[in-house]
């Protein structure tokens, strides 16, 4: 089969590899109907997170079962799954107290060994604990077909996942006031999970207007272009000086984490989930303590939110596949990460 490789900074290819095939009973092969570059593979594409040369990439993906082992019953070959952007057992203590993201024996796609999202197919580990079935319907080769559906679908493997985390980590609830940092695909999603939570205020934080347009078609009341101080100015004086209830951190630099606490209501919190790079300072601990600030967040286990999600996908109630403004086919890829790279796109999605 093909699939994306990285083999230094800058250099990503299609390359042909092995077919994947079923090496434990629980395994499941999936073929790649949707898949998507993160703006987290971007750290790898940059040279700032190491990847091993030739070794595949990509976290993102849905499609179709095609294969499964031997203690596989739940699944059918044929029926439309989406994966969450890491494989789980489901019965360790962690994935059972909801944090799949910390399984015991969970892995995350694209690691040395793994298949990667972007390519033509995928072996599942756990497929069970791991795949969540969608509906047949939305097959665009069927006649009930709904491509953008699945492309909306395709979020909950990781953006709207990742975004909905988020919303939780800062504690958003019907009518609080809301702020989002980071205008990437994760904090427009953030902005969603916020409005579908009930927020009465939404403050998106960011100076890109073909993103912040899609900020409020998500349901942001307010743009915030500026950045670092004039930003937390600028939010203080949105809200009579008071700050956000809750305030979503999805960028990961030392300066978005500052800018998070200054806007920041006292009694409020924090959900953070921009990976982390570029941090040497620290969170300023007086800061916190002194505003009863909380800070909650990390690697979002998406997978125990996609039952949650995807009716609400399914039935219109939120549509993420807004987030998506540049599509590829395979030999696409290394196209799509340069326009991600450039800031050309937002996030792109690859239809192998």
């Amino acid at each position: 089969m093909r699939a994306t490789t990285i083999h230094a900074p800058h250099d990503i290819r299609v390359e042909d590899v092995p077919d994947p095939r079923i090496q434990r009973p629980g395994d499941a092969i999936v073929r790649v109907m949707r898949a998507c570059i993160c703006g987290s593979d971007l750290w790898a594409y940059r040279g700032e997170a190491a990847r091993e040369p030739g070794q595949r990439i990509g976290h993102e993906f849905l499609g179709m079962v095609m294969e499964t082992g031997s203690e596989v019953t739940s699944l059918k070959a044929g029926e439309l799954v989406v994966a969450p952007f890491m494989w789980s057992d489901g019965v360790c203590d962690f994935c059972v107290e909801g944090l799949t993201t910390s399984c015991e024996h969970g892995g995350f796609w694209g690691a040395p060994g793994s298949d990667g999202g972007q390519g033509e197919a995928v072996r599942v580990p756990f497929a069970e604990a791991t795949l969540v079935r969608i509906p047949a319907g939305l097959a665009p080769d069927t006649p009930y077909g709904d491509s953008r559906l699945l492309d909306a679908v395709l979020t909950l493997s990781d953006v709207m996942g990742t975004g909905h985390h988020a919303a939780l980590g800062a504690g958003v609830r019907p009518g609080a006031t809301v702020a989002v940092v980071g205008d990437g695909a994760v904090g427009l999603c953030g902005v969603l999970a916020a409005k579908r939570l009930g927020a009465e205020r939404i403050i998106a934080l960011g100076r890109h207007e073909a993103r912040t347009a899609i900020a409020r078609k998500f349901g942001a009341t307010d743009v915030v272009a500026e950045r670092g101080e004039a930003a937390v100015a600028a939010v203080r004086e949105l809200t009579r000086g008071q700050g956000a209830h809750a305030v979503i951190e999805a960028v990961g630099t030392e300066q978005s984490m500052r800018t998070a606490l200054g806007i920041t209501r006292p009694g409020g919190a924090v959900g953070y989930v921009g990976v982390p790079h570029g941090s040497g300072g620290g969170l300023d601990l007086r800061l916190m303590f002194d505003n009863n600030i909380a800070v909650r967040g990390g690697v979002a286990p998406v997978r125990s939110y996609i039952p949650e999600l995807l009716p609400d996908v399914l039935d219109g109630t939120i549509d993420p596949s807004p987030v998506f403004d540049l599509t590829v086919d395979l030999d696409g890829v290394p196209d799509g990460y340069r326009a991600m790279e450039d800031r050309t796109a937002l996030k792109v999605l690859i239809k192998p």
